[in-house]
């Protein structure tokens, strides 16, 4: 008798899928999109679009305003459907063992154990930084290839300390990726600038935390020669044309990201002010556009707010006694810290 159980290989067969599940919500504040659409209609986009013909595949006009925008070479560029597609590409590429520090992007460890590479976790210090002394053991016993340091950090917010990144630079004979999605809201400065004096640095941006989350657009900035070996493992055509037609023009007038951006800024410190005048809520200091709070029941206050229309992530089971909330729009936020008021013991 066929069973399909017998063909799937034994790593993938103990593997969960990646949730993104949608809650029918009033304020939808659990996924760490962005509260603000870019307005369209992005008319001439859709008037030089050509549904027969396959998309540009080497993405060369968007690449161009992508390495203006963080000051590198278009060489140094590599266009992803999504972080998570490049993240695919680079363990693909250079293979493991992985290491990382947790709790953190759990897409590291998915595609890693998917593709068969071996994956070390380290637990972050007591104030959600890098262990360095850890990390660092575990880079000279087990000589990992890649090493993903996700800073702002998801799901704890922060940014690891900038000395610690630069000492595993130093230390590693592996690549080492600094995976920037949410640097817009950070007040430290991001490591493009570093690239040049540190040949196995690997950057990452995207732009779905910024507004174009419905893009699926993400990018590695390394060093050329890192990028033409990544970009061998890339699927043919992997960003369609109207992403890279829409993306080109909102970044060649990029003014309402920019406010956006700033508006998200202001809108967490309030909340962060707000909630730590709440009896029994502790938020942690954010540098993203969400902030990690923990509460004495964690999983009675998600339901009690999702009962009242609220969604917010439920991380207890990641970093106990905690939950996560996405910044949104002054009028959500407002009535995010009325539902808390209401829902606290």
């Amino acid at each position: 008798m066929f069973n399909i159980k017998n063909l799937v290989k034994p790593i993938i067969r103990g593997l969960r899928a990646y949730e993104a599940k949608e809650v029918p919500c009033t304020v939808k504040l659990d996924a760490n999109e962005s509260p603000y659409g870019i307005e369209g209609p992005f008319v001439s986009a859709l008037e030089t679009l050509k549904t027969n013909r396959y998309p540009d595949p080497e993405a060369k006009k968007l690449k161009k305003i992508v390495a203006k925008w963080f000051g590198v070479a278009p060489s140094q560029v590599l266009h992803g459907n999504g972080s998570d597609e490049l993240i695919y590409y680079l363990v693909a590429t250079f293979g493991g063992p992985v290491l990382y520090p947790v709790p953190t992007f759990s897409i590291y460890g998915i595609i890693s154990q998917a593709l068969g590479e071996k994956i070390i976790a380290i637990p972050l210090d007591t104030a959600f930084d890098i262990d360095l002394g850890k990390m660092i053991a575990a880079v000279r016993r087990e000589r990992p290839k890649l090493i993903f340091l996700s800073t702002p950090n998801n799901p704890t917010g922060n940014c690891f300390s900038s000395e610690k990144i630069l000492r595993l630079l130093d230390a590693s004979k592996g690549i080492v990726v600094v995976d920037e999605a949410y640097q817009q809201f950070s007040s430290e400065k991001g490591f493009t600038p570093l690239l040049k004096d540190h040949k196995n640095l690997v950057v990452m941006r995207s732009l779905s935390k910024i507004g174009l989350a419905a893009l699926r657009l993400g990018f590695l900035i390394a060093d050329p020669e890192i990028i033409v070996e990544v970009n061998k493992v890339r699927l043919p055509f992997n960003v369609n044309a109207l992403s890279q037609a829409v993306a080109v023009e909102i970044l060649q007038n990029s003014r309402g990201i920019k406010a956006s951006i700033k508006t998200v800024i202001s809108e967490r410190r309030r909340l962060f002010r707000e909630m730590e005048n709440l009896d029994g809520v502790h938020p942690y200091p954010s540098d993203a556009n969400f902030i990690l709070f923990r509460v004495k029941d964690p999983e009675s206050l998600y339901q009690a707010l999702l009962k009242r229309g609220v969604l917010i992530r439920n991380l207890n089971s990641v970093v106990e006694g905690c939950l996560r909330v996405t910044v949104g729009t002054p009028e959500e936020n407002t009535f995010l810290l009325e539902t808390l008021r209401a829902s606290l013991p």
